[in-house]
């Protein structure tokens, strides 16, 4: 039968492909698989002691360095940011205004760009600190990482219209669904690297 052969073709051609990527692994790696490496975690460590305490897991800026950049030094956006913790040439330049100690180095050094992600990162934390009184320290790492995405001021905006409309706004479960779906699937994606539900 002609027309069956054709049919059959045609389902052959639409499901081999389906059938061999169904095969290719999509795992999702959290942040103690053996794929991520620990090149870095020196620097990881280091920074996040100094910007955050000896008690802070510095586990949470690894997840955030492979969320950015899959931990490749190399790596330059489409925007320009840089490295690791892909940095903007020009948040390294205020970062250098309120941290002399950071302007030894340059953001190619894998080094000076975790250090500088890291000291980003708590002035994020600071803000949201000050800002949301009844949160968790979790909630405003959150919310950090939510600004080191979108930017401050998009964050600030969306928490704003958010108490506008639902008169609440207490922290990242609050605005998550109302922030860019790029911000809401990072923030996600560090969770997830740390075994947290997403």
């Amino acid at each position: 039968m002609p027309g069956g052969s054709k049919l059959t073709a045609l389902v052959l051609v639409v499901l081999i492909p389906g059938i061999a990527l169904a095969g290719v692994s999509r795992k999702r790696h959290d942040i103690n698989s053996k794929v991520w490496t620990t090149k870095y975690d020196t620097h990881f460590r280091k920074y996040s002691k100094r910007y955050f305490g000896p008690g802070f897991d510095w586990l949470w800026f690894k997840s955030q360095g492979i969320a950015e950049s899959g931990l490749r030094n190399k790596v330059r956006s489409s925007m320009g940011a840089i490295g690791i913790m892909q940095i903007l040439p020009s948040t390294y330049a205020d970062i250098h205004k309120k941290s002399p100690y950071l302007s030894a180095g340059t953001l190619k050094d894998p080094r000076w760009n975790i250090a500088t992600g890291i000291f980003y990162d708590r002035i994020l934390y600071k803000r949201w600190l000050k800002r949301l009184e009844r949160t968790t320290s979790e909630s405003n790492l959150y919310m950090a990482f939510a600004s080191y995405n979108a930017g401050h001021s998009k964050i600030s905006r969306v928490l704003k219209k958010t108490k506008k409309q639902t008169g609440k706004a207490g922290g990242w479960e609050d605005i998550k669904h109302r922030v860019p779906s790029q911000t809401r699937h990072y923030v996600s994606r560090i969770k997830f690297l740390m075994g947290k539900d997403y």
